[in-house]
């Protein structure tokens, strides 16, 4: 059986080892352990791990910009798929959101990752047509 309980900062190197170890996820500057000090901070206990025996198995985070939530990096290790344990950070988030009155919640999804797309398509969330995401690096940074 898995535990979940609040992301903190003394998970951020087996938070990155996870994101290492698990296909489809890019980790970019911005997951530096400076920016993620600065999300946690910025939206307390809205980001969970999962654990089996003191083992991380899952991961998500979560933040708001006080209208919309937003989930980054949801991920299970393989052996700890259809265990329930995505549903249940995704939840976690959800419910988290909802104590701050936001109940539409966004997530990106690389092109590449059908996994991830089955994933998000079999929960019911809707793959959104009608907008394009267009970013902008200030600092030149191609990997910010």
């Amino acid at each position: 059986m898995f535990n979940i309980r609040v992301m903190t900062q003394d998970d951020y190197d087996a938070v990155i080892d996870l994101m290492r170890s698990t296909p489809g996820i890019s980790l970019r500057d911005a997951d530096s352990r400076e920016s993620t000090a600065r999300y946690l901070q910025r939206n307390p206990g809205m980001s969970f791990v999962a654990e089996v025996d003191g083992t991380f198995c899952g991961c998500v985070m979560c933040g708001h910009d006080g209208r919309r939530g937003y989930l980054q990096h949801l991920l299970v290790l393989p052996e700890f798929r259809r265990q329930g344990v995505a549903n249940a950070l995704v939840e976690r988030c959800l419910s988290s959101l909802e104590r701050e009155g936001i109940f539409k919640c966004h997530l990106d999804v690389f092109k590449t990752n059908e996994a991830a797309a089955r994933y998000w398509q079999g929960q019911g969330w809707q793959l959104r047509t009608d907008i394009d995401r267009y970013s902008f690096i200030r600092s030149g940074n191609a990997n910010a």
